[in-house]
């Protein structure tokens, strides 16, 4: 495989690393009253993983019978129009899904209020209470399942190994890779919250805050991103 595309990889999964189930839920954990429970924030992120892994491979075992034809397509001039209509129906999305201003930001935040604890609320109410290791899974489990709609950066991966050309079991071998760098943030901030133990609380509740102030924006910026990659892809330098 090219290192270009191992390159692309890596950044798609430290993209993949910010979001609520690899990052935020497991600040949450991690947050949560008295000494930290390292086997729960572990048995979480492991689930989580496991859980994007056996994803991948399912999609990968059936993307060639989908991308390969696809791929033929996009190669033509109608093929092409498609590819930058797509493009350019994400970086609207992106442009749009979120408030840019600071006064749109402050009116979707006031909105939100209103209609009283979302469901990060929720998610964060569950992970800082008491449970047994099932619930841990469950909450897992669950966070995965809800973000499969939005999981852009892991669908480009998926994509691009699928027409890498590389067999079944390197490709499963990539993926495992790739899920081990997307908690891999987070385990980083586990290792060190375990050795300073409550010196590092404040800073961890300062990036669980900015994590979940952002999520929408953070969103935005990957589907801004992949919308400008593919319009560039569509209309090539001649």
């Amino acid at each position: 495989m090219e290192p270009a595309v191992l390159l692309a990889l890596a950044g798609l999964a430290l993209i993949d690393s910010t979001s609520v189930g690899t990052l935020v839920l497991p600040l949450w954990l991690m947050l949560a009253p008295g000494r930290v429970r390292a086997g729960r924030v572990l048995l979480f992120l492991s689930t989580v993983a496991g859980a994007y892994l056996l994803l991948g491979v399912a999609l990968v075992l059936g993307a060639g019978q989908v991308l390969d034809p696809l791929r033929v397509a996009l190669e033509g001039a109608a093929g092409r129009v498609a590819q930058l209509v797509a493009g350019i129906v994400l970086v609207v999305l992106g442009l749009t899904v979120e408030p840019w201003t600071r006064a749109g930001k402050e009116r979707r935040r006031a909105a939100r209020a209103a209609r009283g604890p979302g469901r990060l609320a929720r998610w964060r109410d569950r992970a800082r209470g008491e449970g047994p290791p099932g619930a841990v899974m469950v909450l897992a489990a669950t966070a995965v399942g809800i973000e499969a709609a939005s999981m852009v950066p892991y669908l480009a991966a998926i994509a691009l190994l699928a027409t890498s050309g590389v067999g079944v079991v390197p490709t499963v071998a990539v993926l495992a890779g790739y899920c081990v760098v997307m908690v891999l943030p987070a385990l980083v901030l586990l290792a060190v919250r375990a050795a300073l133990h409550d010196r590092l609380t404040p800073a961890l509740a300062r990036i669980e805050a900015w994590m979940s102030r952002n999520a929408g924006e953070t969103t935005a910026w990957v589907l801004f991103l992949l919308g400008l990659f593919l319009v560039s892809d569509a209309l090539p330098l001649r």
